[in-house]
């Protein structure tokens, strides 16, 4: 895997760091939670993007595939955010509430368990690609 420099890396936990504040922040209805969120998943995202796998390993190249499902999901979380803070879509308050309302806490979660599952099958697997070499 391509390693990230200091700054890349540092724009990285930083946007992870701004993920987090702005799910929790979410919860007593902050108004500026969607931006920090939507900021840090930008940041987070996109340093992640950066990280390329230049190998032939197939196991870790369909990892980094799922890892970037993860990543689209993130952005997908933060844009259901944005629209969970009032009915910004001109829908009918039942159908608002069906389909929008909340529904990136659902995308947040699924983004969050296939990022945990692909970051530690690609550690193992790098792990083993070391060890043949």
């Amino acid at each position: 895997m391509k390693q990230l420099n200091n700054w890349q890396n540092a724009i990285f936990l930083t946007g992870a760091l701004l993920m987090v504040v702005g799910a929790g922040a979410s919860l007593p209805g902050w108004s500026a939670a969607p931006y920090l969120f939507a900021l840090g998943a930008l940041g987070f995202t996109s340093m992640q993007m950066l990280q390329r796998y230049e190998g032939q390993n197939f196991v870790i190249r369909r990892l980094r595939r799922i890892m970037l499902l993860s990543d689209v999901l993130f952005l997908v979380s933060a844009l259901l955010m944005f629209a969970s803070q009032g009915n910004a879509l001109h829908l009918s308050h039942i159908t608002y509430l069906q389909y929008v309302y909340n529904k990136w806490v659902v995308t947040l979660l699924i983004a969050a368990i296939l990022q945990l599952y692909t970051t530690h099958r690609i550690s193992h697997e790098l792990e083993k690609e070391v060890k043949k070499l």
